[in-house]
């Protein structure tokens, strides 16, 4: 039942001291202070944690918080989860009576602030004295909390009550005492309630961390300086933030994102993006975006949020301290109802991996446009990273008779997108994990009765560019000492490249599911075919095929999206794809096929090579270059290839590098590029029935300038529209 809430003192109640004498060093200790709080808590959460999710991957978050829920610090795991634990905060604080010290709160519903169930959170209260000055939050995601499908992850819901334990916000400990009646309520709805326990006394001794910590600081300092110094922490990144988005052009960015198959049928769904920018400001506008979808696939606006910090904080946040300040500049909108904004009670199962991480992708895709596109940040730009997550959860019973489960984080092991200034990297994971990790192998076959008969790089499944993605990682797996489990496998991105390029780069190779089944074989067959080379009987598993059994012989193999290139494959210097092919991660015949390059005896051979990539430009335009590019050409630059040129009426022009006008009166500059469908199979990318590819070459140079995937009903988006 809820209560009205009471009053409670809260510092941000007092009148505001920014304008008070505070120490610059002393400003300093504290906020450093303050970070190291942080990073004890990731530590005691590890500490007392038995989940390789939490223990060795990256699946978790820690951050202190204002009375309101603005995020003061936050640890370098999931940016995802930053804003959805300020939304838990603002809903105890509006839902809930006042906290006392000691209470704490645990929540995972995503209508209230979650990103999907298995996140489960938890937030504390830290008082000095009766005074509210600050709340401590943590995340880690649980590999089951209940629901139709082991893992929680349930392809075939029609509505979120089929998904799991949804808890919006309730009290677990009161005033320092554990209830017990509650937590067990919680982990009685998992298949793993010794797990889900576990990393529940662990929320709260991270929790207990940072209240000591603070308390700490408050009895030095005095809670008034502390909580000046959190406030001003945020007011800092705000200025900062804003006098970054002041240095970028001004204009909108149009870009979209798509994800196939919603758990019951092979529907293409797209996240489409309007951004923006006006002197200080970005509005995000995802309005364009697809209905919500009857399947598990859909996010809500917590989930929204917490895609777009995902891909903001990373990227236009560097040497910036991450908090709260990055989003006040940032509009975001959209109605309800859409992919991004599902109404209850849709499923919203899977959300992380789906709907959410394609936010990211969008969001990512279109701020490293406007970065490029200012002379400032222009060696900044990335390309995307990693736009997927393919999920393999395994469960079962163990030679032990007990019941176990694995979700695997090895999926981040997909490539980075490339830089301006340098290559991706191999197996760098997504850009909303800024420190990524995953289990050691050794770790998992411990937790799990598995085996891994691989995890390597897969060679070409980078972007092509003149920088290079980088590279996917893949791995195969069997069972080993069980005579079954059950696997729940699924993806976004096996029919959509999501890890795309920019300015002339290819998207990275597309996710690739496959099973091999056993046929009688056991773990050591395996082990001697692997290593003698053979390939078993391939069963292509494509984006969703949900919960399956495995038996022992069998093997699920899968890899992942490389990260997206940068510029035009032709322009990689021939020496570094030599290097690429010298250590294993790139074929001598997509060397040749997609770079020019041509290797004899592994070196550069360069006569057949300029022959080679003359051959490829002719066939681009239809006629031999009559120009090459020059990359000092005149004019603001948007990317290596194009520039806009103001003429003597005051009238803009995009000029390719080259020479070639392709537009005039706008960045519009599509329309004057020489156009072509293409296959993208050399790429090891394949598309879903309704997406098609198209590049665009400099007339005269033949130079590549972008690869767009789009659906085939439709041209292109022209993505510029800058007011230089």
């Amino acid at each position: 039942m809820t209560g009205t809430p009471a009053p409670v003192k809260n510092v941000n109640d007092q009148p505001p001291t920014t304008g008070t004498a505070l120490d610059p060093i002393q400003y300093e200790i504290i906020r450093n202070r303050l970070l190291a709080v942080t990073e004890e808590m990731r530590i005691a959460l590890q500490s007392v944690s038995g989940s390789p999710t939490v223990t060795e991957a990256s699946d978790f978050f820690t951050g202190l918080y204002l009375p309101d829920g603005e995020f003061a610090t936050m640890g370098f795991q999931v940016a995802h989860e930053a804003p959805p634990v300020g939304s838990l905060i603002r809903h105890i604080n509006t839902n809930r009576r006042a906290p006392r010290a000691g209470d704490m709160y645990i929540g995972n519903d995503p209508y209230v602030g979650a990103l999907h169930q298995n996140d489960v959170q938890m937030t504390g209260p830290v008082f000095d004295g009766d005074r509210l000055v600050a709340w401590a939050g943590v995340m880690a995601h649980e590999t089951d909390v209940g629901g139709m499908n082991f893992a929680s992850w349930c392809p075939t819901a029609t509505e979120v009550y089929q998904e799991g334990l949804r808890i919006p916000a309730v009290k677990l400990v009161d005033q320092g005492e554990l209830r017990d009646d509650v937590l067990e309520m919680i982990v009685s709805a998992s298949r793993l309630p010794a797990s889900l326990g576990l990393d529940i006394r662990a929320f709260i001794a991270t929790i207990n961390v940072a209240t000591e910590r603070l308390h700490s600081l408050f009895a030095r300092y005095g809670s008034d300086v502390v909580a000046e110094v959190m406030r001003r922490m945020i007011t800092a990144t705000e200025r900062q933030t804003r006098a970054r988005l002041a240095k970028l052009p001004d204009g909108q960015v149009h870009v979209r994102d798509f994800l196939e198959h919603d758990g019951h049928a092979n529907r293409l769904y797209a996240v489409d993006l309007v951004a923006t920018k006006t002197g200080d400001r970005l509005t995000l506008d995802f309005g364009g975006s697809s209905p919500q979808a009857p399947g598990f696939i859909n996010a809500t606006r917590a989930g929204l949020r917490g895609g777009v910090t995902g891909a903001l904080i990373p990227t236009l946040g560097f040497e910036l301290a991450w908090n709260e300040g990055l989003l006040r500049p940032i509009d975001i909108v959209a109605p309800d109802g859409l992919v991004c904004t599902a109404r209850h009670p849709a499923p919203v199962g899977s959300a992380t991996v789906e709907t959410i991480w394609t936010v990211t992708n969008v969001v990512q895709r279109a701020l490293n446009l406007l970065l490029s596109c200012s002379p400032e940040y222009a060696e900044r730009g990335q390309a995307v990273s990693s736009g997927t997550m393919a999920t393999f959860n395994l469960g079962g019973t163990n030679q032990f008779g007990e019941r176990f489960g694995l979700h695997s984080l090895d999926p981040l092991a997909g490539g980075s997108g490339a830089f301006a200034s340098h290559d991706g990297i191999d197996a760098g994971g997504p850009v909303a994990v800024p420190v990524p990790a995953i289990a050691d192998v050794e770790s998992n076959e411990q937790v799990s009765p598995l085996l891994y008969l691989y995890r390597r790089l897969r060679p070409d499944t980078a972007g092509a560019g003149a920088r290079s993605g980088g590279h996917s990682g893949e791995m195969g797996l069997t069972l080993r000492g069980v005579t079954g489990a059950n696997a729940l496998v699924m993806t976004h991105g096996a029919e959509v490249p999501n890890s795309v390029g920019l300015f002339g780069g290819w998207p990275g190779a597309t996710v690739r599911q496959r099973f091999a089944p056993g046929a009688g074989r056991d773990d050591e067959d395996l082990l001697r075919e692997h290593l003698a080379g053979a390939e078993p009987a391939w069963q292509e598993l494509g984006p969703k095929p949900g919960e399956f059994p495995m038996r022992p012989g069998d093997v699920f193999a899968v890899s992942w999206q490389g990260g997206g290139g940068w510029g035009d494959p032709l322009s990689r210097a021939p020496q570094d794809v030599a290097a690429d092919v010298e250590r294993g991660v790139v074929s001598a015949t997509y060397a040749e096929q997609v770079y020019g390059v041509v290797l004899t005896e592994g070196a550069v051979d360069e006569e057949r090579t300029r022959e080679r990539r003359l051959a490829v430009r002719t066939e681009r335009i239809g006629a031999p270059p009559v120009a090459g590019a020059d990359p000092g050409a005149p004019g603001h630059a948007l990317g290596p290839a194009l520039r806009l040129v103001r003429t003597d009426t005051g009238d803009v022009e995009v000029h390719t590098t080259a020479g070639a006008v392709l537009s005039r009166g706008s960045t519009h500059w599509r329309s004057g590029a020489v156009s072509r469908r293409i296959d993208p199979g050399a790429h090891r990318i394949s598309l879903h029935d309704e997406l098609a590819m198209t590049a665009h070459y400099c007339p005269l140079s033949g130079e590549l300038l972008s690869v767009d995937v789009h659906l085939r009903a439709e041209e292109p988006l022209d993505e510029l529209s800058l007011t230089l």
